[in-house]
């Protein structure tokens, strides 16, 4: 996508304000439809991460208030269902930290990741990352406070004052030890940070996106976190330069038209392959995840489809919406996959792997009357004499399937698969692996 110079962002800005005379081949008008596609899809994903906290404080969320969820009881795009969730948001400032206990946790994957508000990985907590002392107190703490510590914590430092914190710990087999080693997870503050206020961005459906209405809240969006890729400041220029510009009825009709009209249909071309992703088997992998450096493209998609993603060392994600020959994944139709026994699942994840199918509208799980929303081992799959694994996906359970082979996909649905490996390893960590196509039966 082009990028507009920053002496032309400096000349809109001027024109927009009325600081300079504004000669006919000057006009704001001058910025292209393209330029402000670029520059409402970066803005979006920061909305996206602002309209989800909006959600949260309305829901009850309260600073530095760890909640732990339920097994299965979250909202939000593209859940995993593998874990217990615990969730919060963290304010820190210069003489405030943060104190997390994390349980000692031997038998299973579990993590606590820190995120801006942008969607980016901070940090996580877990064995990998601290393998000396993988349990105990951490201080989260703003990089450079001055704050006096207890001798046996371990201190963290963030680039930012607050943080979205997203607990994660496997449930396995025994999800009654889960939901108790979540619940031992703690929270405790050491002095009185400066709490912000919730940004006033827009709150929408994700199936029906802003129009120039994002613009109005960009210096709100911007202002309120700041994005740490270096090379983005072209763009954030060219956003505060549109928002000064729609000040201008007949600027600000036109802005909406090019988002509606330009905007809205790159976004939609970006989705299938993720942004900069590949596509193999009908299958999507996202070029980078949880930590995007300058490809706000993959930031945008993937807080739009699954917010809250981790880094791809803890976590890779891919994601089918279409069969092997590139028909629409549909409940009215019956599929399956195949994997060899060389090629399982499992031997691709350290911890575990997982399946699961949501809509294509607003990524929630498919609802079905035996509330199974994914495949994984706890299901219990069954493995054919060559060691091969048939997964199937149907609204009615084929004859030959496996009951622990088979995921409930209703009639009338049209829905995407999300596949996760957790710990990737082998092909999937160097990204030479793409699931096998999904190959539809009836």
């Amino acid at each position: 996508m082009k990028r507009m110079s920053g002496a032309a962002v400096g000349v809109l800005a001027l024109l927009a304000l009325g600081d300079l005379p504004a000669p006919a081949q000057a006009q704001p008008a001058a910025v292209s439809d393209q330029e402000i596609s670029d520059a409402y899809l970066y803005l979006l994903g920061r909305l996206l991460v602002t309209r989800q906290q909006q959600l949260d404080f309305q829901e009850g969320f309260q600073w530095n208030d760890l909640r732990h969820r339920k097994p299965g009881a979250v909202d939000w795009p593209n859940p995993n269902l593998d874990v217990a969730y615990s969730e919060a948001w963290v304010a820190v400032d210069e003489t405030s930290c943060t104190i997390v206990t994390v349980p000692r946790i031997d038998d299973r994957y579990y993590t606590v990741q820190f995120l801006n508000g942008w969607g980016e990985t901070l940090a996580n907590i877990n064995e990998r990352l601290f393998p000396k002392r993988p349990s105990g107190d951490f201080a989260i703490c703003l990089q450079g406070a001055q704050v006096a510590l207890p001798a046996d914590v371990q201190r963290i430092d963030l680039p930012v004052k607050y943080s979205r914190v997203l607990a994660r710990i496997a449930l396995g087999d025994d999800w009654a030890r889960a939901v108790a080693l979540q619940h031992q997870i703690t929270f405790r503050v050491t002095g009185t940070p400066k709490l912000p206020d919730i940004p006033k961005t827009p709150v929408f459906a994700l199936e029906n996106l802003p129009g120039v209405e994002a613009f109005d809240a960009a210096e709100t969006a911007l202002d309120g976190e700041p994005d740490l890729n270096p090379g983005l400041e072209p763009l954030q220029e060219k956003v505060r330069a549109i928002a000064k510009a729609i000040r201008d009825p007949e600027q600000r009709a036109r802005v909406d038209r090019a988002i509606r009209t330009v905007a809205f249909a790159d976004f939609a071309r970006a989705g299938p392959s993720i942004g900069h992703g590949t596509i193999r088997n009908g299958w999507a992998r996202p070029a980078v995840v949880g930590a995007y450096n300058i490809d706000y493209l993959a930031r945008i998609l993937i807080n739009y489809g699954g917010i809250w993603a981790n880094i791809a060392p803890e976590v890779m994600y891919y994601r089918a919406s279409t069969d092997g020959a590139g028909s629409p994944l549909s409940g009215d139709h019956a599929y399956t996959m195949t994997f060899a026994k060389e090629q399982l699942p499992a031997s691709f994840a350290t911890y575990f792997w997982s399946v699961i199918a949501v809509d294509t509208r607003h990524f929630r799980v498919l609802p079905n009357p035996l509330n199974r929303f994914l495949i994984n081992e706890q299901s219990k799959p069954e493995y054919g004499p060559d060691g091969s694994l048939k997964l199937y996906f149907a609204a009615e359970k084929p004859a030959d399937a496996p009951d622990g082979n088979w995921l409930p996909t209703p009639k009338g649905s049209v829905y995407r698969l999300t596949f996760r490996f957790y710990g990737p390893i082998g092909g999937v960590a160097n990204g030479t692996y793409y699931p096998p196509p999904i190959r539809r039966a009836n």
